[in-house]
């Protein structure tokens, strides 16, 4: 299925998008937030790996709470790095978005422009 691979390669866009509007979260709440928003293909087998690239190339930070009721969590924040980041994709998708829908044929009606056969 397209969208499964069309998820993880926005992925980390999707995360430091999150982080950004959302603030610190762990890695649950944000496999829920994923998943609310539609991309139900993320697994924690998918979501815990880009978080520690994310991690280690400077773009989150990483820091440990106790928990109230149980096992401390790992929570995820986005760093100036993230942020430059998250900007430079952004402006990235929007041009590629652009690119894709036009060539796509986004919003013509079946056949027009197609260049298709014509009588």
């Amino acid at each position: 299925m397209p969208q499964a691979a069309w998820t993880r390669a926005v992925l980390n866009l999707c995360l430091l998008g999150i982080l950004d509007g959302e603030g610190p979260s762990y890695g649950y709440a944000l496999l829920n937030r994923l998943h609310a928003a539609g991309l139900d293909a993320v697994k924690p087998a998918t979501l815990y790996p880009a978080l520690a690239r994310l991690a280690e190339e400077g773009a989150v930070d990483v820091r440990w709470e106790a928990g109230e009721q149980g096992p401390g969590r790992k929570y995820y924040g986005l760093t100036g790095e993230g942020r430059r980041r998250l900007a430079e994709q952004r402006a990235a998708w929007t041009a590629f978005h652009g690119t894709v829908t036009r060539l796509a044929g986004a919003g013509e009606t079946s056949g027009a422009g197609s260049g298709g056969d014509r009588a």
